[in-house]
């Protein structure tokens, strides 16, 4: 995969994708990431990038030429086929985990951080998808990327040791992960579920099942909302009521 991020700060991106799962997918090849300082592109002899919108109001814009120029420069050096172009934008469509897992599968990512008051409305018919981290906004568009980026990245081939781990992670199947221990079996008075130490596979399947479908009631409702239940995921909802 390709991802290249267009910012007036690639600095920032420096000491993020040095360590941990976005490094090592860097070094096995799964990834190579690039930040672009699209200032470089900016106009006249001050590279200006920004500038005060028509009709006035507070704040500047992000001027469209330094985009299409920086987008015009990533087509030329790009053999992929086809391309997601990212905008980051506080009025954009949530990002989820699906949305990781849908950006993980494409050949070549592009993030637009943006900075001051809004972009140029011409910027859009750039995109194929306009993108917000949550209900807030941040200074800039690069902390945005950098969380996307790195959420879509650990879902690539062979970037996390254990594969059944992405596919069991809160939010992959639906629901919230069930709980996890690990030694000493007690601690302090609080005891292991005794069907984690049975070495019975599929009554340990099922509980983790059960206990992700009760943490996801008492924590996300509204994510059981959208669920398709089956029957015995009924049964165990009617469970925890009468509990």
């Amino acid at each position: 995969m390709k991802i290249d991020i267009l910012t007036l700060f690639p600095e920032m991106f420096e000491s993020p994708f040095n360590y941990s799962m976005v490094k090592r997918a860097i070094d096995g090849g799964q990834v190579e990431i690039q930040p672009i300082n699209f200032r470089q592109y900016g106009v006249g002899k001050h590279q200006m990038v920004d500038d005060t919108p028509y009709g006035g109001g507070a704040g500047m814009l992000l001027k469209p030429e330094p985009i299409f120029e920086a987008i015009d420069e990533i087509d030329k050096q790009t053999s992929a086929s086809k391309k997601r172009i990212i905008l980051m934008d506080p009025a954009g469509k949530p990002f989820n985990q699906a949305m990781a897992e849908d950006f993980s599968k494409e050949e070549h990512l592009v993030f637009i951080c943006g900075h001051y008051e809004g972009y140029d409305e011409r910027i859009r018919t750039l995109v194929t998808d306009e993108v917000s981290l949550g209900d807030y906004v941040l200074t800039g568009g690069e902390l945005a990327a950098m969380v996307m980026i790195d959420a879509t990245v650990r879902l690539l081939p062979g970037v996390v040791g254990n594969e059944a781990s992405v596919v069991e992670d809160s939010h992959s199947t639906g629901l919230l992960e069930h709980p996890h221990y690990t030694r000493p079996a007690v601690y302090k008075g609080m005891e292991v579920p005794a069907v984690l130490t049975s070495g019975h596979h599929g009554n340990i399947k099922e509980w983790r099942h059960k206990e992700s479908l009760r943490r996801t009631l008492q924590r996300r409702p509204d994510l059981i909302d959208e669920m398709e239940l089956t029957t015995k995921e009924q049964e165990w909802l009617d469970e925890f009521s009468a509990e």
